[in-house]
């Protein structure tokens, strides 16, 4: 079995594909994997099902032992699929208290950390780049028929 990433995988029911698809996959892919559910209002206000963890973000934990406990992302783990929250550990025999690492399956996004302009773009900016994207092509029109009237004079 090869160990490179396939861009022509599409999909398939045996789980030894899909674990390999997920464990060789490049970076930018497997932040994509991290995408999370986004709480009622949150889908009201942004009009999206979820999207992907960043750290600062504030979390429910809806599964396991922490289960109910809201927390800030302090760390994500891209090659294993992890995120690691505040104030959220467990003591190992020798005393000392580790962070528990979560799958982003497992969580849910109750505020967004909005400190990247480009992350949620506001209904007015996507307006706006609907105008542009409008404009543009008449724009290229008209050049392309100014070269046409120089080329033949």
């Amino acid at each position: 079995m090869k160990n490179e990433f396939s861009t022509k995988w599409v999909s398939s029911v045996q789980k030894r594909k899909q674990h390999k698809y997920i464990f060789n996959a490049p970076l930018h892919k497997k932040h994509k994997f991290l995408s999370t559910n986004l709480n009622k209002e949150l889908r009201k206000k942004y009009g999206k099902r979820n999207l992907p963890l960043r750290v600062g973000d504030e979390v429910l934990v809806m599964r396991g032992a922490s289960k109910k406990k809201k927390a800030k992302v302090t760390s994500i783990d891209l090659k294993k699929t992890k995120v690691y929250l505040e104030n959220i550990q467990k003591t190992k025999k020798d005393g000392t208290k580790v962070a528990v690492p979560f799958h982003p399956s497992v969580l849910q996004i109750q505020t967004l950390n909005l400190d990247d302009k480009l992350r949620m773009p506001s209904k007015e900016q996507k307006k706006a780049e609907k105008k542009e994207e409008k404009i543009e092509p008449k724009s290229k029109e008209v050049k392309s028929q100014k070269t046409k009237e120089n080329k033949n004079a």
